[in-house]
């Protein structure tokens, strides 16, 4: 079997450096990963593409939560893809859904034109999709490279049976790339169960901060406050550890 693309999911630049030096093939670049990757800063993107050996992929998602926009929001998801095909970025990160859960395809053909020629990833909203054989193949309908999931489950491991059906089902038409918990121990079983050609992860790790001064009477993100005082980094070790597993 040949020796799959591994994708990192990181964090700022700081993310982005530690998961270059361990050896990713590809970075999907995001901001906030509490909140399941938010669109980063435009100086964050330029250090990234600046520092960048390898390909380098955002996220385009204005906010949290679900994945129906409204029309000021996917004004600023076009005006993000379109300001970022001058950056030097290799590819972008999507995905919009109608209120029933499907693929809205109107959006996402909307995206992926204003895109090229830069790739597009569609993210795991298409997890969230009431049936992910239609929505594959609304993906494949509207040009998508590849889409980023875990078999409609909250890891890789329990959604190894529809992403084997995932990967059969796109017979070469679109990348189904897997995600979700994978880390050294599991890896390779997942990818040699599923067949699957590209493999995502984040391995993070937490760290303190070092703030010595902390005033107790404020709290900035509606979070525990001692939360605010831990950083989520890759971890790089972790890295290596999980892509030597997937490629061995």
């Amino acid at each position: 079997m040949p020796k799959p693309l591994i994708e990192l999911c990181v964090e700022g630049i700081d993310g982005f450096l530690a998961a270059q030096a361990a050896g990713a093939d590809r970075v999907e670049l995001c901001a906030s990963l509490l909140e399941g990757g938010l669109t980063p800063s435009l100086a964050t993107i330029r250090a990234a593409v600046k520092a960048a050996h390898i390909p380098v992929h955002v996220i385009i998602r204005p906010r949290g939560g679900d994945f129906l926009y409204s029309e000021a929001e996917f004004a600023t998801m076009l005006a993000d893809v379109k300001a970022l095909r001058a950056e030097g970025v290799s590819g972008v990160v999507i995905g919009c859904l109608t209120p029933d859960g499907r693929i809205d395809e109107v959006r996402t053909k909307a995206l992926v034109e204003a895109a090229r020629p830069m790739s597009v990833t569609c993210h795991r909203a298409f997890d969230m999709t009431a049936d992910a054989g239609e929505a594959l193949e609304a993906l494949v309908r509207c040009g998508i490279d590849r889409v980023l999931t875990s078999g409609q489950r909250e890891t890789a491991v329990e959604g190894v049976a529809i992403l084997k059906h995932a990967v059969e089902q796109a017979a070469g038409r679109i990348v189904i790339m897997g995600c979700g918990g994978l880390d050294a121990g599991n890896i390779r079983g997942v990818r040699d169960a599923t067949g699957l050609t590209e493999l995502h992860f984040a391995a993070l790790t937490t760290v303190r901060s070092g703030m010595i001064f902390r005033n107790p009477h404020v709290g900035m993100g509606g979070m525990e406050k001692d939360r605010e005082y831990e950083l989520t980094i890759a971890d790089e070790n972790a890295v290596r550890e999980t892509i030597a597993a997937a490629k061995s």
